[in-house]
């Protein structure tokens, strides 16, 4: 008599969430499925692990771990897995009113230190001896100040930065990626790569597990 084949739930599981602290983490969370029906909404509610203060800010919940809950509650399911093998959980807490204070002493700090730069910057390079000649080989005229150089210059250096960046203010000028978000991107890919790294080290073995659970009942 052939065996009958239970349902099946095809699984994708999302690279990288954030859930707040004190909350489960369901199943919904984590993944994107197909599945039929009469499963779909009990499977989206199914809680996979609730953080604690002791588990840090950062966990990982792999596709191991997930097949053993689903078929806990599912055993009739067959699972067919696709994509990412794990879900890095990223676990805040509730965001709090920024200081005033502190938001303008650190603007105050970079703006002085973005400026300082640029004028070392134009020091070490004779920016002034530059322009000074730049003006006398085009007017004939010695100048000690060539603002008609010095101005359009100065506009230039923040219009280049802003459309180098990509951004003014909150507007994107274009969908593509600025150079310091594609910098941003790859730093964290480099975070969460570490992060799976050191999680999957502080689980435990799954074949001593099972071994020694089998030499207990022995």
């Amino acid at each position: 008599m052939q065996e009958r084949i239970g349902p099946t739930l095809y699984i994708r599981l999302r690279k990288r969430i954030r859930v707040p602290r004190g909350k489960p983490v369901m199943l919904g969370h984590v993944a994107q499925m197909f599945v039929d029906p009469a499963y779909e909404e009990r499977l989206r509610h199914l809680p996979l692990i609730h953080p604690d203060e002791q588990d840090g800010n950062r966990l990982l919940i792999d596709m191991l771990m997930i097949a053993k809950q689903v078929k806990s509650q599912f055993p009739q399911l067959q699972i067919e897995h696709f994509g990412e093998p794990h879900s890095l959980i990223e676990v805040y807490s509730p965001s709090k009113t920024p200081n005033i204070v502190l938001v303008l002493l650190v603007w105050l700090l970079l703006f002085i230190g973005s400026g300082l730069a640029i004028m070392n910057f134009h020091a070490d390079v004779s920016m002034l001896a530059v322009h000074k000649r730049l003006y006398q080989l085009l007017t004939g005229v010695k100048q000690e100040h060539p603002l008609l150089l010095q101005i359009p210059y100065s506009i230039g250096i923040g219009i280049g930065m802003t459309i180098f960046f990509n951004r003014l203010f909150k507007k994107k000028f274009n969908e593509e990626p600025s150079p310091l978000e594609v910098e941003m991107y790859m730093y964290q890919e480099s975070v969460n790569q570490y992060v799976i790294t050191e999680e999957y080290s502080k689980m435990p073995d799954q074949d001593s597990t099972a071994a020694k659970s089998g030499k207990d009942r022995a």
